[in-house]
């Protein structure tokens, strides 16, 4: 691929010298297999804990609400940050969208090791603070803080992976990631349900304030600086002889990255993602409203029980989907006699984007809508699972090919295509119950399974013309050769 007018990273075979001196033959040998492990582990810890702080709030709303001594609705609106016009944007969302994209473009100057020093402390007393609230703008503002300083968790970890693992396996190192990162989403409400019904909502709080705190103790000890050897920022200053200890250097605008959004690639698969993400939450966002009213499920622990099939199904999806992404590549290589494209990632994506989430979906709408009784939880249970997999197959090879072609840059790739991804969502989640109640679940369903047809378009066109649509806009791309 070196006809293609854009920076090349070096060979998998050049040599490179590290700062103590040590010469390796790649730049993915500074760490032995079990010591990638233990940081792939931390690093997916770190995602795991913004969606596991998201899952576990909602069951406790009514707890938190006579704490408070205020209405669930006024709860929901904190967690949702409800305006007063109609539409919905998760302020937990929010928050951590902007801490990822914050967090990224200071790990890209200062380190990955330094920005998870900052952040889990963030977390810790935020959840602290939580657990203290007495009063609604006391709860607000310390949920911003909460989100802001988990936000860097998983932009920041997809640029650790992208430091140690090789373009062939790092879409298996990306699918430990999401599993490890979606363990959260997957028992969450169950252990806020149980933390509800059975204990308290400020003992959970406490709880997550522990783990952070428990979790940067283990990031001080255990996890070593990942970025590659004199491309951060704060040693490039060093290079020009310019000051820098005991000196906090701003980075500039966060915002400054959204203009990788002008590759049509980039673009073209975020939005895939955006569309199969939210036919996913299309299931499990509405859930009480749709499968727990239609089989009369009102316990809060038994419908945060419900959820754990499409969790699961996520869990079991992203490994494998990060696995026939890397066979892809390493295949078609071989077919190529040797010639790497980075595309070729992406067809591990097609299964999951054109039957197994669109038909999920669609099959819920009708079991819901036509099938009553136990047969009927039970065959919309399989959709959740079938959905959690196909979903994760479809954004676990869009992650790792962003990172592919945005090596450089992944922290910042991830952040910036994860908040438009959650942006997409967000608005996508408030329209739930209004279509609902318009044209019933079974066309809801009908809605979220089309869109992901567009994203399944999206994604085919990326692969059969990805290489000539990266010739249109160049956005820095930096592509491994080997």
């Amino acid at each position: 691929m070196t006809h293609e007018n854009h920076p090349l990273l070096p060979k998998n075979s050049d040599t490179v010298r590290l700062e103590h001196g040590v010469q390796l033959t790649s730049i993915y040998d500074r760490f032995t297999p079990a010591r990638k492990r233990m940081i792939l582990l931390l690093v997916s810890l770190a995602g795991m804990i913004p969606l596991f702080v998201v899952g576990s709030f909602v069951p406790c709303i009514p707890q938190v609400a006579r704490d408070l001594r205020t209405t669930g609705a006024i709860i929901k609106q904190v967690h949702l940050f409800i305006p007063p016009r109609p539409l919905a944007v998760s302020c937990y969302m929010v928050s951590g969208a902007v801490g990822n994209l914050t967090w990224s473009t200071y790990a890209g100057f200062y380190g990955r090791r330094p920005v998870y020093l900052i952040v889990l402390p963030i977390f810790a007393v935020g959840s602290l603070g939580v657990a203290l609230a007495r009063t609604v703008p006391q709860l607000m503002l310390f949920r911003v803080v909460q989100a802001f300083g988990g936000g860097g968790g998983m932009s920041v970890g997809a640029g650790v992976i992208s430091d140690i693992y090789h373009l062939e396996k790092r879409g298996a190192a990306m699918g430990f990631f999401f599993a490890a990162s979606l363990l959260g989403p997957s028992f969450s409400p169950v252990l806020g349900g149980l933390a509800a019904r059975y204990a308290s909502w400020r003992l959970l709080q406490f709880t997550l304030g522990g783990c952070g705190a428990a979790l940067f103790a283990a990031v001080l000890l255990f996890l070593p600086e990942t970025s590659w050897p004199r491309t951060r920022g704060i040693e490039k200053l060093r290079e020009a002889g310019e000051p820098t200890n005991f000196r906090w250097t701003w980075v500039r605008n966060p915002l400054e990255h959204i203009p990788i959004f002008r590759s049509p690639n980039v673009l073209a698969v975020t939005l895939a993602g955006a569309f199969t993400l939210s036919a996913n939450f299309s299931l499990l966002i509405p859930l009480s409203y749709t499968i727990g009213e239609r089989y009369n499920i009102k316990n809060e622990v038994v419908i945060g029980a419900l959820l754990l099939p499409g969790g699961l199904g996520s869990v079991v999806g992203a490994p494998l989907a990060g696995r026939f992404s890397d066979r892809a590549i390493i295949g078609w290589k071989e077919k190529r006699n040797g010639q790497m494209v980075p595309e070729d990632r992406l067809r591990a994506a097609l299964p999951g984007a054109l039957v197994l989430v669109p038909l999920s979906v669609l099959l819920s709408g009708v079991f819901t809508t036509y099938v009553p009784g136990t047969t009927g939880l039970v065959l919309n249970m399989v959709c959740l699972f079938v959905s959690g997999i196909g979903a994760d197959m479809v954004l676990t090879p869009i992650a790792a090919y962003n990172v592919d072609i945005l090596h450089e840059r992944s922290a910042e790739a991830y952040a910036v295509t994860s908040a438009l991804r959650h942006c997409i969502t967000a608005l996508a989640t408030a329209s739930f119950l209004p279509l609902i109640n318009s044209v019933g679940v079974l066309g809801t369903d009908a809605i979220a399974a089309g869109a992901v047809w567009i994203g399944f378009g999206l994604v085919w066109v990326t692969i059969r013309y990805g290489e000539r649509m990266r010739a249109w806009v160049d956005v820095g791309y930096s592509i491994e050769l080997d």
